[in-house]
């Protein structure tokens, strides 16, 4: 795998291992890919699996009569509703589950990462109701209701291009894992602060680590964006 820089915008080249072609990957391309991925979130399920012994039943009525009939002891999934990236959509999931988990293996969105899971990290970051939360805290039940936002939201929301360019440009990634937490907490900083000072930049990633020690470059970053959303009328 290459990396290359060019006009602000890292470009990756991959040899595909099944095809054996190449592709570029651009922020115009991340950002379609977002969108399609949004959208192919499933507004209403269609059908119901037991987690247990894996029947699938076209109702959830049918799920339930079934855990009592076959599996009285354990605690049967529930059906929870979330207004996720502007869509709403549904998932089947056991009543424990956090949102990470959820996001991850019910809903395709796998840029909350699982990373130390005790939400100190901030890997795992999304912004609930206008705050950046820690989504491997916070159980999937309790977020219905509330307007959710991850990274592939950002991603696929034009108005946020010169944010995605300016990490780009700086390097401020190195292996890349924990680079989504940190660019939705600053999106969650320019929403309530959109000419931040380079102090309160460091202030409002406090709460997230970089194992690679990316940390100078974040600023930097922002600081850069916030200039050409505003040459831009982007602010």
């Amino acid at each position: 795998m290459t990396k290359r820089k060019s006009h602000g915008i890292v470009c990756i080249s991959i040899k595909k291992l099944l095809r054996g072609d190449h592709f570029m990957l651009t922020q115009e391309t991340a950002q379609t890919s977002a969108a399609t991925l949004i959208k192919s979130m499933p507004a209403t399920l269609e059908e119901y699996r037991c987690p247990v012994c894996r029947r699938v039943f076209s109702s959830y009525d049918g799920l339930k009569a079934h855990y009592e009939a076959e599996h009285p002891t354990d605690i049967a999934p529930v059906v929870v509703a979330l207004n996720l990236n502007g869509e709403r959509c549904e998932a089947l999931i056991e009543p424990h589950w956090t949102l990470q988990r959820t996001l991850q293996f019910r809903l395709g969105l796998t840029g909350a990462k699982h990373m130390c899971n005790k939400g100190v990290c901030g890997s795992c970051t999304v912004i609930m109701d206008g705050r950046a939360v820690l989504s491997c805290t916070t159980l999937a039940i309790e977020c219905e209701g509330k307007t959710i936002q991850t990274v592939e939201g950002i991603a696929a929301d034009p108005k946020w291009k010169p944010l995605i360019d300016a990490y780009c440009k700086w390097d401020a990634m190195q292996c890349g894992y924990c680079t989504p937490g940190f660019l939705v907490s600053a999106k969650a900083l320019l929403d309530k602060n959109p000419n931040p000072t380079e102090q309160e930049c460091r202030e409002a990633l406090a709460g997230n680590i970089c194992i690679c020690g990316t940390y100078p470059r974040h600023a930097t970053a922002i600081l850069e964006a916030v200039q050409v959303m505003a040459k831009e009328g982007r602010q």
